[in-house]
């Protein structure tokens, strides 16, 4: 019996999808388990795996679509039933089915459409593309064909560098109709990663009283602890996975930052897992690394190594960005001096982390000297962590990161 298939939550924070690509087309048998097609959620794009069985007798929701969930995505019967009824409830959407072609007529060509950016040249109609589901969406979003992209990935397969190398700049968009702004470059769809983006931080910000606490770091001995341990090394050791450490260390001390506003109740969580918030070309993402209390630098540095190239690559699981109980934002790299950040949820607190730069300080003898400082402020929800809290829990983290060698030794 044909049945629709529906537009699952692929993460916790789903409430919709966009449709990336279909790696399947009407007429396949599908299997229970066979990946059906790519879903860009609000984080990452993900594998859709059937739970249903049959052939595929129609897509509702084409490439590009963005589906809420609970809608229908497809059709899956077996070959030779009526599925029109199906169709109806869903007639919103323009579904592709088979073209039923007399047995004695040639094939017809496809139409050629934007959407068959996916698809193989005339030549090699039929074929799939083979490209990463980060290749294909910043091909979509500079308007360049993956046809005209020679892949340089396992078998052929297209990925981001290639795209990024096709020297292809984004055209501009013509304005709307004669007297409209002449001066705008571009016009482009908001993702439903972006999208969900900006819902989570508004929503972060109206519910959640942020205030704002900052201290000024010497980060020298940070530094010269890290040049040590990265002596020999081939891969050095990154600076985040010290100030991920050094932050797991005061969390123990002071459970209040490790604690989330639930309504009618209060949650201070045991394990220290702390997120890391990783920008990318559409978005931005927190990868968290778990149980950073009970874990050495090294390990920890491995483990968010891993996890950042798998953000990067598009390819991050729902297990593996949420659930964040503090978060780090360190725009240090790119010379941001100072800022604040929103509170990433269920979190009740986020620190970022300002660039290092060396100037002269008084020392407590009069002198005066050259340090290497760093401003980090405290982001925090007013409805679990209280000033004198937060105040505590900062003095407590700059002391660790001016004298690592008290939980390094």
């Amino acid at each position: 019996m044909a049945e629709k298939v529906l537009m699952l939550a692929l993460s916790p924070t789903m409430d919709s999808g966009t449709i990336v690509s279909w790696l399947k087309k009407p007429g396949d048998t599908i299997s229970s388990g066979d990946v059906i097609c790519e879903v860009e959620t609000d984080k990452a794009t993900m594998d859709y795996e059937s739970i249903q069985e049959g052939t595929l007798r129609a897509i509702v929701a084409g490439e590009g679509s963005s589906v809420q969930v609970g809608d229908t995505i497809a059709v899956i019967g077996s070959a030779d039933e009526d599925i029109s009824a199906l169709l109806e409830e869903d007639k919103t959407r323009e579904a592709t089915v088979p073209e039923e072609k007399p047995a004695d007529s040639p094939v017809a060509p496809e139409k050629s459409t934007e959407k068959e950016a996916y698809r193989a040249p005339t030549g090699k109609t039929g074929n799939r593309i083979f490209a990463s589901p980060l290749a294909r969406r910043v091909a979509r979003d500079r308007g360049i064909q993956l046809e005209t992209v020679t892949g340089s990935g396992p078998g052929g397969r297209i990925v981001k560098k290639d795209i990024e190398q096709a020297g292809v700049s984004p055209a501009k968009t013509p304005s709307a109709a004669p007297g409209a702004d002449e001066n705008i470059e571009k016009r482009e769809k908001v993702s439903g990663k972006r999208k969900i983006i900006a819902e989570r931080l508004s929503e972060s910000m109206r519910r959640s009283p942020h205030y704002y606490e900052k201290v000024r770091v010497a980060m020298d001995g940070l530094l010269e602890a890290r040049d040590r341990l990265n002596t020999g090394r081939d891969r050095k050791l990154m600076l985040n996975s010290f100030l991920i450490r050094f932050a797991a260390e005061a969390l123990g001390r002071h459970p209040h930052l490790r604690s989330s506003w639930q309504g009618d109740e209060i949650i201070t969580y045991g394990r220290i897992d702390i997120g890391l918030a990783v920008a990318l070309d559409d978005g931005l993402i927190t990868p968290v690394v778990r149980d950073c209390g009970s874990k050495s630098i090294l390990d920890i540095d491995t483990e968010l190594a891993f996890l950042v190239e798998k953000a990067r690559s598009g390819k991050l699981q729902p297990e593996e960005y949420s659930g964040a109980i503090f978060t780090i934002s360190n725009l240090g790299a790119w010379g941001i001096e100072e800022f604040t950040a929103v509170i990433n949820p269920p979190a009740s607190a986020i620190l970022a982390v300002g660039a290092a730069r060396r100037e002269p300080v008084v020392e407590k003898n009069g002198t005066i000297g050259v340090k290497t400082l760093s401003a980090m402020t405290l982001s925090a929800d007013h409805r679990v962590i209280d000033g004198a809290t937060a105040a505590a829990f900062l003095i407590d983290l700059k002391g660790i990161i001016e004298y690592p060698v008290n939980i390094l030794k």
